[in-house]
């Protein structure tokens, strides 16, 4: 290959079904025209077998014939054999949730991933995340001389609502429609957005819960039966999501944890308000364009949405969120280019502070 080139055999073993958040950035960061002049080489597999074997033997052996080549883990961290070949084992960090809440994990999390997540921390030298606050988070973990820097994933309009009018106008006395984007399961805290909802409307503010997502692992009780102000819709396409999305106010979340929160972001393209957690990954990805709250306290932050909106916030968030997605898309951009440059000429490209997350800094 050319000087200064180099292949890249990228793990998409486990992209199967449909496609979800983590897959989603797998897909789109790594897209073989986002890493020209590299050439990338997805492996790919067609059951649960063939991908732990992949994992495990495929993808290494393919670097030990191909010895200037990279292999990537943009999902399922890396086994034993692959986290020997060095600085050659690149790792995308979505969060550390395996190894910092592990009470929220199902069993084949607390099984396989949490100490395959854990023998990477500690033996991996190169390592990619999606936020400063994962980064910070990934230090903890990892090793004090390993590399952590940002590789944030552009926020694509992928459910086209760049074009749209807006969120649907929201008039006094008609119900607020909430809009909610995540599999159903314990980290999503889905039961502290039912008790938001129900606290809009025990407060006089009539209000909806639409769920977009498919039904994961755990005991939902308060799903179960939904309430009648609830609506689960499952799994939906893009196409199908947007026409939701251009019906409702704003996006509520009331995630435990996230690494980025991506869909908040995505949203933003059709200027739809964001309500979230008042916690530092939100800070960092909303930058003031949403509301923060304190979950956990359903009456208190009915109150706040229902102040927001009496004062005109939701008004003011919607072209703030339109404004937010585009600065964080031209972050993102920068980051790509700094991975480009790295796969060339190595670490020396991360010299700058501004790309890179420092042991002892966040």
């Amino acid at each position: 290959m050319t000087a200064g080139v180099r292949r890249v055999y990228l793990d998409q073993t486990h992209l199967r079904g449909h496609v979800t958040g983590l897959e989603r950035v797998a897909l789109d960061l790594f897209r073989e025209e986002n890493l020209q002049p590299h050439a990338v080489r997805p492996v790919r597999s067609g059951s649960l077998l063939r991908m732990i074997v992949a994992q495990q033997l495929g993808l290494p052996a393919r670097c030990l014939v191909d010895r200037s080549a990279f292999v990537l883990f943009p999902g399922f961290p890396p086994g034993p054999l692959s986290l020997a070949l060095g600085n050659r084992c690149l790792t995308y960090i979505h969060d550390t949730f395996p190894l910092d809440r592990r009470e929220d994990l199902n069993w084949k999390g607390r099984v396989y991933i949490a100490p395959s997540f854990a023998l990477a921390m500690r033996l991996g030298r190169r390592f990619f995340v999606n936020s400063r606050t994962t980064g910070a988070a990934l230090r903890a973990h990892c090793a004090p001389d390993a590399l952590v820097a940002l590789l944030r994933p552009p926020a694509r309009d992928v459910f086209g609502l760049q074009q749209s009018a807006g969120p649907a106008p929201y008039r006094a006395g008609q119900p607020l429609r909430l809009l909610a984007i995540g599999t159903i399961e314990p980290r999503k805290d889905y039961a502290a957005s039912v008790s938001i909802v129900a606290a809009l409307n025990a407060g006089g503010l009539p209000a909806e819960l639409d769920i977009v997502g498919r039904l994961g692992w755990g005991r939902h009780p308060s799903l179960e039966p939904p309430p009648p102000f609830v609506r689960c819709h499952g799994y939906l396409a893009d196409d199908r999501l947007r026409g939701l999305a251009e019906e409702c106010h704003l996006l509520l979340s009331t995630s435990k944890a996230e690494g980025l929160g991506l869909p908040l972001l995505e949203v933003q393209h059709g200027g739809l308000p964001v309500v979230a957690p008042d916690s530092p990954v939100f800070e960092e990805v909303l930058a003031g364009s949403g509301l923060l709250v304190a979950p956990a306290d359903a009456a208190a932050v009915a109150g706040s949405i229902g102040a927001w909106i009496a004062a005109g916030g939701l008004a003011a968030a919607q072209a703030a969120s339109r404004c937010n997605v585009a600065r964080w898309n031209r972050l993102a951009a920068a980051d790509l280019e700094r991975f480009r440059a790295f796969l060339s000429k190595g670490p020396a490209v991360y010299m700058d502070p501004v790309g890179v997350i420092e042991a002892g800094r966040s």
